[in-house]
């Protein structure tokens, strides 16, 4: 009777299953249990995982570590996930040309053009011109409307711009209602004298005329090569509720487009492609390169600089000189919001930009250093058994009401693994980049959030909006009552609802626009990678032609994936569901239960 140990090392998740194999071969899987995974996936500071793993899951029983006979690991490939801009424009303003930004109480409804007046130089002012007022903070919101109302006689004050947060209390004072804004932080920046553009939407509306290219170039009188540089301002400006715009003297406007590069497949078939034509005419590229050994990126180009990082950070990670190779990737078209150099609040423009989630291997595996590394430490047998994907495979034959031939869908963190196991146990095998920390990527990028860790939480809860105390509507329609009263923390803002209670977001972003960018991330990566997978492992490339799917893995757990890709295969007749390892473990523990079950194999 001995006690062995399957170990799957996840991008995100180390599991561990305990067997106990008897003298007859045969097995009782006796505990299991998962912990965060320490370090990049196929690392040695993954060891520190894999013992704390072990410890809890030995501790179920009863055991101590040392009473194990043998740890059987996974072969682990790392992937590291980044993003290459496809037209990355950076905008350089000069002559604080622009601000735009969403103040909670701008005041006054409509547009306005007309020169920036500083508060108290309204000597300088000229007759028949027209004017927009910029005041310091340090005024009062009833001297700001003593001194408009007195001088609007003499001089045609269209728009006010406020450091301080007043704009309601100073239009209330106003006999001329005008647009005004305000939580203008660096208004001392605003050149006198320039001529500017303002616009005030009206109450539940955005900006129309300054988040139009078009209606800028009215405003402020612009040809059409000075509209055309204006455009990324445009832009920036979508969604706002205010903004300014000002026409800066000589055109200090200035833009540099930075190459985003190529992309060459080191393959059966070798061939190039340039990440400007888009994420799908890339992975068609991937798929018609056949074997790739490794993809390089054009040097001193976006893409190129990303994979050179790639590759340092590896070398660096494992100790190695080797030469490190990519051999797979996963791209996805995206928008990633670009900081506009020299603007006062901020300002981001939103630019096509491609995600990509690539596939490192070395030429020695990092496992097998790993195993060498928990020998030593543990003083017990450490092997690396077998592929992610195979290993998978048996572990998702453990669900109840499964047969052969079965498809597997493995869906982790950073890779998804697809297995075709037909009626004579014949195994046909795919290990693709690009899974959840892709997603979570996607959405951290596409909401502008400074945190990826709330990135990852949109990514796995459902969300609510708290309209009152004691009621809140969910993301589908649905409006929950609840009988104690909501912390008024939450009143009025977007929660995620987790097993632990509601965990607000922080940034004001609109729930509609979180929902759809977190559902439209999913679809773009794991929809795309399973099909991309099955078609891989299927006969004849021919998805018809698989009769059922498993899906195991972390991302299987997911509240709304599972269903996504049921409807997707519904279209070739394929029966898909979520895995239940060994009848009680859900999608989890498929590979490090596959790697107890292979032991009797061995």
């Amino acid at each position: 009777m001995r006690y062995i140990a399957g170990v799957d090392i996840g991008n995100s998740t180390t599991e561990v299953c305990i067997g106990e194999i008897s003298a007859g071969s045969s097995v009782r899987f006796l505990a299991s249990t998962s912990c965060p995974t320490t370090g990049t996936k196929g690392t040695v500071a993954n060891i520190h995982a894999i013992k704390s793993a072990l410890k809890g899951a030995m501790s179920k029983i009863g055991r101590e570590v040392s009473d194990l006979s043998l740890i059987r690991l996974n072969e682990a490939a790392p992937v590291i996930g980044d993003t290459a801009m496809e037209t990355l424009t950076e905008t350089i303003i000069t002559d604080s040309s622009m601000i735009g930004h969403n103040p909670s109480t701008p005041a006054g409804v409509g547009q306005a053009v007309g020169e920036i007046l500083r508060f108290g130089e309204e000597r300088r002012t000229v007759s028949g011109k027209s004017y927009i007022l910029a005041v310091p903070k340090e005024y009062p919101y009833e001297a700001i409307a003593e001194i408009v109302n007195r001088i609007a006689q003499d001089i045609d004050i269209v728009g006010i711009i406020l450091q301080a947060d007043e704009a309601v209390l100073v239009e209330n004072r106003l006999k001329k209602k005008i647009p005004i804004i305000d939580e203008v932080a660096r208004i001392d920046k605003l050149p006198g004298g320039v001529l500017a553009a303002i616009e005030v939407a009206p109450p539940g509306q955005t900006i129309r005329m300054l988040s139009n290219p078009y209606g800028i170039a009215t405003l402020l009188k612009l040809n059409a090569e000075e509209t055309r540089v204006i455009t990324p301002i445009a832009k920036s400006l979508i969604g706002k509720r205010s903004a300014v715009v000002l026409k800066t003297p000589g055109g200090n406007v200035q833009e540099n487009v930075l190459p985003a590069g190529e992309i060459t497949f080191i393959a059966e078939n070798k061939s190039s492609i340039n990440i400007d034509e888009g994420a799908e005419k890339i992975m068609k590229a991937v798929s018609d390169a056949g074997t790739i050994t490794d993809v390089i990126g054009q040097p001193n180009t976006n893409i190129g600089n990303m994979f050179a990082k790639i590759r340092s950070t590896m070398k660096e990670l494992n100790g190695t000189t080797e030469e490190v190779h990519i051999t797979d990737i996963l791209a996805v078209d995206t928008m990633a919001p670009v900081l506009i150099s020299g603007a006062l609040a901020g300002e981001t423009c939103l630019e096509k930009a491609v995600g990509v989630a690539a596939m490192v291997r070395t030429q020695q595996l990092p496992m097998q250093r790993i195993a060498e590394r928990l020998k030593s430490e543990l003083g017990i047998e450490v092997v690396v058994a077998g592929v992610e994907a195979v290993m998978a495979s048996l572990g998702a034959l453990t669900t109840p009401g499964v047969k052969l031939p079965l498809a597997m869908l493995d869906m982790g963190g950073g890779s998804t693994d697809a297995a075709l196991v037909n009626e004579n146990g014949q195994v046909r095998i795919i290990h693709q980049a690009g899974a959840g920390e892709l997603v979570s990527m996607l959405i951290q990028i596409e909401l502008g959030l400074s945190d990826r860790h709330v990135a990852e939480q949109i990514k796995k809860y459902p969300l609510a909006k708290v309209e009152s105390l004691f009621h809140m509507r969910m993301e589908n329609g649905q409006i929950n009552f609840v009988e104690d009263s909501i912390d008024p923390r939450f009143y009025g803002r977007v929660v995620m609802l987790s097993e632990s209670g509601l965990i607000r977001i922080e940034e004001d972003i609109p729930m509609e626009k979180i929902v759809q960018v977190r559902r439209e991330a999913k679809q773009k990566v794991f929809v795309t990678n399973a099909i991309r997978a099955l078609k891989a492992v299927a006969p004849d490339h021919n998805l018809k032609k698989i009769p059922n799917v498993v899906l195991v893995g972390g991302s299987a757990e997911d509240f709304e994936i599972p269903e996504m890709l049921m409807e997707e295969f519904a279209k070739y007749m394929i029966v898909c569901g979520r895995g239940n390892i060994r009848g009680s473990e859900g999608p989890r523990n498929a590979v490090a239960t596959g790697l107890v079950l292979s032991a009797i194999g061995d």
